[in-house]
């Protein structure tokens, strides 16, 4: 038996990247569709640096939580508890409307109102970009998420070497940086890596805020030449690619993780 006994072979990456080559085909040798990915390929940069840059703030903010989730005072428990549950309990898509809507403006709001006070010059929504509140929803969206699967991960980690750390005269920060974070972090990469790639996928729902990503160029570009068949097709196509690519990656990183430890 060899060192990848039970796996099966991926039959089903060989359909998709069938499939995936025909329609690349279709890019060079149409005109349609070479139209539409010409169209599609500025939205491709706007979606990969709304992942990217909300992703980021959402581990962050999503490791503070957790952090405060765990911490000895009861003030900052509950509150980080009241943050996840509620941010948890509403759609993402909701949570987007809401941000861009209503919080954007009452951050405007305060800003100048305490701007007033400190002599700074008043600004405006439209000074707020469209994109810069719906990485702002994402972030909020996903750090609940993000929270609990830190939790999970530094909860398991044995105490017996917390104390062991402790019995040595290091300190939080040292017990979290070199024995706490590094393993949690080693059982938590499967579902960040899911959730990251979810989130590829969920920045889409930010075209609803006419941010130009790969969806909102699709049906601009769809309402306006009516070749739904041909501009869905690419727009599903970029989106699988970025996906199952890093589905394949996270998958390789997590089996040379595996090979370290042993």
């Amino acid at each position: 038996m060899t060192a990848r006994e039970g796996e099966e072979f991926p039959w089903w990456l060989v359909i998709l990247g069938v499939t995936g080559l025909v329609l690349f085909y279709q890019v060079w040798a149409s005109e349609i569709y070479s139209q539409v990915m010409r169209s599609l390929v500025a939205g491709i940069e706007i979606t990969v640096a709304v992942t990217l840059i909300a992703y980021g703030m959402a581990c962050a903010l999503g490791l503070g939580l957790a952090l405060a989730g765990m911490s000895r005072f009861r003030l900052l428990r509950q509150a980080a508890r009241l943050w996840i549950e509620v941010i948890r309990g509403v759609p993402i898509m909701v949570l987007l409307l809401y941000v861009a809507f209503v919080l954007a403006p009452a951050l405007v709001w305060a800003w100048n109102w305490f701007g007033s006070r400190m002599g700074a010059a008043p600004v405006s929504s439209r000074d707020f970009p469209l994109i810069a509140r719906a990485v702002m929803a994402l972030t909020l969206a996903y750090s609940a998420f993000l929270a609990e699967i830190f939790r999970a991960g530094l909860q398991a980690v044995d105490k017996g070497q917390i104390e062991a750390a402790m019995s040595l005269g290091l300190s939080g920060w040292q017990r979290f940086r070199h024995i706490v974070f590094p393993q949690a972090f080693r059982m938590i990469l499967p579902p960040l890596g899911n959730d990251f790639v979810a989130m590829v996928k969920d920045s889409s729902l930010v075209s609803i805020l006419g941010v130009a990503d790969i969806t909102q160029l699709g049906k601009v570009m769809a309402a306006g030449n009516f070749r739904y068949f041909e501009t869905y097709n690419m727009v599903a196509l970029l989106y699988l690619v970025m996906t199952i690519g890093l589905s394949i990656g996270l998958r390789r990183l997590e089996r040379r993780l595996r090979l370290k430890e042993k």
